[in-house]
């Protein structure tokens, strides 16, 4: 049964990086207004999809595009550990406190208080994950999808974590039918 992937829609940091190469030190960014029509075009290109369960990362870019799209259309889940590889600090996350405040709709009380990766600061106080630790996290995320029975599954997450997966970089709101290696 099918699995899509979605990467999320253009936020904040998305649109300043963008421009000037330069980290703009938005934490955890939101969608902006374009990252919300991305998501509500998506909205409409997976009304036939039959989707079943969607997961997504506890990133507030994620969480957003993941309401915008299947809010009440079905149950979303928020899993941490497909989230980006922290380079950035958009991709610095917030406590579970905190992203239950903003949206009280969905659970985080599985997630630690510090779910993302850290490590020593760089100079602009964000850690960076190594490449070798977040592979093998993408990696075991891809091999626990197989124990997801609710089908068509989609996955709502991030640029760097999905090219992990398929090989190449989704564009924002992009569906991507990914083919899960049997066991």
């Amino acid at each position: 049964m099918p699995v899509y992937l979605i990467r999320h829609g253009q936020s904040e940091f998305n649109a300043a990086f963008n421009e000037s190469r330069i980290d703009p030190m938005i934490f955890d960014a939101p969608l902006t207004d374009k990252g919300r029509k991305q998501a509500e075009a998506a909205r409409e290109l997976v009304a036939d999809l039959g989707i079943k369960q969607v997961i997504t990362s506890p990133l507030t870019r994620a969480i957003q595009t993941a309401l915008c799209i299947f809010d009440k259309i079905a149950p979303i889940t928020v899993v941490d550990n497909h989230r980006e590889l922290l380079l950035h600090s958009c991709d610095v996350g917030r406590p579970p406190g905190e992203l239950k405040r903003d949206f009280p709709m969905l659970s985080f009380d599985h997630l630690a208080d510090h779910w993302w990766h850290h490590d020593p600061l760089n100079h602009n106080d964000v850690s960076i994950e190594p490449e070798e630790v977040f592979q093998r996290r993408i990696s075991e995320f891809e091999t626990s999808l197989s124990q997801i029975k609710e089908r068509p599954l989609a996955i709502v997450g991030h640029g760097n974590a999905f090219h992990a997966m398929i090989g190449r970089m989704l564009d924002n709101c992009e569906i991507y039918l990914h083919e899960l290696a049997e066991d």
